[in-house]
């Protein structure tokens, strides 16, 4: 059997302006352990706004970009995300953070009426159409259902009410889950677990995206 490889796609680094780091970690390791070749990668954009995670404030005079803040995760080893193609990949992960809705889409700021970056959607929509397996951890659900609404996916981002209708206005079909638990939608090839969005803990976050991880593989190897 050949190695998989799955791609993951960041968004930054830092819960509040990037990608969440617990949850890219976990995932990372959790693929590693599953004996898969990971490919981080990002758009190389500059982020919606940045965030001093220390006091909150976002200084109007700094500007960081995606793709090598991103790099700070991955330890260098990241890709442009506008040179991934689809079918170097097995499978697909996107972790959670500000940035998921903020970067990779503008979820954050618009809701229901976002736009997903191109490169994004490319990704995204060519894995799926290749009937290979995403899993999309915390707010980065609201993105799958932007893109694949029509088909009517089952996704989580937890309980979050708000968000949920969010979600379902562009086409998806919200389930209610905890946050040590996924939701498969296995005819669309779809994992999803709310992690922080509900998590009080980093192993909290962990029980979560360690299933998604495992079963994102399993599909993939399947």
């Amino acid at each position: 059997m050949s190695k998989l490889t799955v791609g993951v796609i960041l968004s930054g680094c830092g819960v509040y302006d990037g990608a969440e780091i617990h949850e890219a970690v976990i995932t990372m390791l959790a693929l590693d352990r599953a004996g898969v070749t990971i490919r981080c990668m990002a758009p190389n954009v500059q982020q919606m706004h940045v965030v001093n995670h220390l006091t909150g404030e976002m200084p109007a005079s700094e500007s960081r970009n995606v793709l090598v803040e991103a790099a700070r995760i991955a330890r260098g080893k990241i890709e442009d995300l506008a040179t991934v193609s689809i079918e170097s990949l097995d499978a697909l992960i996107l972790p959670g953070g500000f940035g998921a809705a903020k970067n990779l889409c503008d979820f954050a700021v618009k809701g229901a009426d976002c736009t997903v970056h191109a490169d994004v959607a490319r990704v995204v929509r060519g894995v799926h159409a290749a009937k290979k397996p995403i899993g999309a951890i915390c707010i980065a659900p609201a993105l799958i259902a932007k893109l694949l609404g029509d088909e009517k996916p089952h996704v989580t981002i937890g309980s979050d009410k708000k968000t949920a209708e969010a979600i379902e206005q562009m086409g998806a079909c919200h389930k209610a889950c905890g946050v040590e638990g996924t939701v498969v939608d296995a005819k669309h090839k779809l994992v999803t677990t709310p992690a922080y969005m509900l998590a009080n803990s980093i192993s909290e976050a962990a029980a979560g995206i360690e299933k998604l991880v495992g079963e994102v593989v399993a599909m993939a190897r399947a």
